[in-house]
């Protein structure tokens, strides 16, 4: 396929142009920084609220992978993050829509649930936290990513696009994930609102990949995430301490993910898998 990635030049979109050209598709790039890739079809340099380099950049191309946002809550103003996130995810699949682009694979979070970036202690309904899990979203960047959900839902309404929102936790590698398990270590509280969820880089890389590739229709959001949580206390163990009283599922033992990712399975016919407990390489 001939393929936008949008954020091509960030931490997860620079894996994703790799493993996407690996797997024989075409590229057209764009990012607010320049990207030096030689092998895209196209580069386009620019901020993505402007329609005509949205527009042009979905010119002739069959599928959009949409990762270009502020990626963090970490900024002086909280509206204008919100206005960014929001409109920029409405520029891209109303332009890909009008364009007749055939599917859109963009980068949702964890904290669409409203845990994550939550201004007070919260915890979840239950564990695993499912797609079907209540919102209690209290955050603007949270608030930005349920907008973006919304809004690929109603392009798939509209124009007959098909969509896959993937809800994604903290996401690294090497050094980025080495620090983020040191933190975990250090204080696993510190993570209680992401519940102790993580997902290797190149297994992010991949599940864009199935996204695109999956013979499926519709508009629909997955919960994406490693198989293990960041921490060497029992997933057990952490809901007693950090979240008393939330039911915890059957089926949830050891080290496991406090996130449901069946829907990921049986939908895009990939679950991720590195874990950095059992090889130095799950964190390479």
């Amino acid at each position: 396929m001939r393929v936008l990635v949008t954020g091509a030049a960030g931490h997860i979109g620079g894996h994703v142009t790799t493993r996407l050209l690996a797997a024989g598709h075409q590229l057209v790039l764009t990012d607010l920084l320049p990207v030096d890739e030689p092998r895209a079809l196209r580069v386009h340099t620019g901020d993505l609220r402007d329609r005509e380099l949205v527009r042009e950049a979905v010119a002739g191309v069959d599928a959009v992978v949409h990762l270009g946002a502020v990626p963090h809550p970490n900024v002086p103003d909280d509206g204008e993050l919100l206005a960014h996130n929001t409109l920029t995810a409405h520029r891209v699949l109303d332009e890909a829509g009008r364009a007749g682009v055939r599917r859109v694979v963009a980068a949702s979070s964890m904290a669409a649930v409203g845990l994550a970036w939550s201004p007070v202690p919260v915890s979840p309904a239950y564990v695993p936290l499912d797609e079907e899990h209540p919102l209690l979203v209290r955050d603007p960047y949270g608030l930005s990513k349920l907008v973006l959900e919304e809004a690929a839902r109603t392009a798939h309404r509209r124009y007959g696009m098909d969509t896959v929102c993937l809800r994604l936790p903290f996401t690294g590698l090497g050094e980025r994930l080495s620090h983020f398990l040191a933190a975990c270590a250090a204080d696993p509280a510190g993570q209680r609102h992401d519940l102790w969820g993580w997902l290797h880089t190149l297994d992010a890389a991949e599940t864009v990949r199935r996204a695109l590739e999956a013979d499926l229709s519709g508009a629909h959001t997955v919960n994406v995430s490693a198989p293990d949580t960041t921490s060497a206390i029992p997933s057990t163990e952490l809901m007693a301490e950090h979240h008393p009283g939330v039911p915890v599922r059957p089926g949830v033992t050891g080290h496991a993910a406090l996130f449901e990712r069946t829907a990921c399975t049986a939908l895009l016919g990939f679950t991720p898998r590195r874990t950095w407990r059992t090889t130095t390489e799950g964190a390479n």
